[in-house]
């Protein structure tokens, strides 16, 4: 029995195939990233929590259940940023997008995001 290896591609002189994935950098064709969701077409309810454990102390607030769209909650992350007036970063895991907002701002993130159409739970 003759076991095949799985091919890789070496060297080629063809632009098309020899394009590569922004986030991973390999080829297109060998490229493992999941796609990301159309931010426009996202209507599910977002949940809004506090998380203390594993930060030192430190209390954070989580929105998750968001979309997986680095350029929609790149822009999202800034605004709730400067209207907490605080810092905060955004994650993309394989199921969902999560916000992280320094500190107990769950109000205030609720009256914003329901101001822009999202639904909070």
């Amino acid at each position: 029995m003759v076991k095949e290896k799985a091919a890789r591609l070496v060297y080629s002189s063809d632009p098309l195939v020899n394009q590569k994935c922004p986030k991973c950098k390999e080829l297109l064709c060998e490229c493992h990233c999941m796609p990301e969701e159309d931010a426009t077409r996202y209507k599910g309810p977002v949940g809004l929590r506090i998380e203390k454990q594993g930060r030192g102390g430190k209390t954070v607030t989580v929105i998750a259940k968001l979309p997986r769209n680095e350029l929609y909650l790149k822009n999202l992350t800034a605004s709730l940023k400067k209207k907490c007036g605080s810092g905060g970063t955004y994650a993309i895991t394989e199921k969902e997008g999560l916000i992280e907002i320094q500190g107990d701002k769950r109000e205030l993130i609720r009256a914003t995001l329901e101001k822009d159409g999202i639904k909070v739970k």
